[in-house]
């Protein structure tokens, strides 16, 4: 196993920062700034609250930190939902953002049992 020795080698902040280029870019021009600020927010969330975590150097912190991050996912995926309800996004994009959230979410599952 490999020792991770800052929260930029986590697999799941890597994820989770491609993720937030994403969604930054997807919605760069939506001019419904309430929506696409929330779910920018919601992205940032995800990898900040993973860095965040890992920095406070206690397994229990990191885990809160953790669950935090995978509460910022499902809120990344309710919010996509509505983007492709009101047009916002194709089908492409929905699925291709709730696959990339779910697996995340995933990977932070897997991380907080190792831990």
């Amino acid at each position: 196993m490999t020792t991770i020795t800052r929260f930029e080698d986590i697999l799941a902040w890597q994820k989770a920062k491609r993720l937030t280029l994403a969604i930054y870019s997807i919605f760069n021009r939506n001019r419904d700034f309430p929506f696409r600020d929330q779910i920018q927010r919601a992205s940032v969330s995800i990898m900040n609250n993973i860095a965040e975590g890992f920095e406070r150097r206690g397994d229990k912190e990191l885990v809160r930190f953790l669950f935090i991050a995978k509460g910022s996912c499902a809120e990344v995926r309710s919010m996509a939902y509505l983007a492709l309800d009101l047009g916002y996004i194709t089908e492409k994009q929905f699925n291709d953002m709730y696959d990339h959230s779910l697996e995340i979410s995933k990977m932070l599952s897997g991380f907080i049992k190792s831990l």
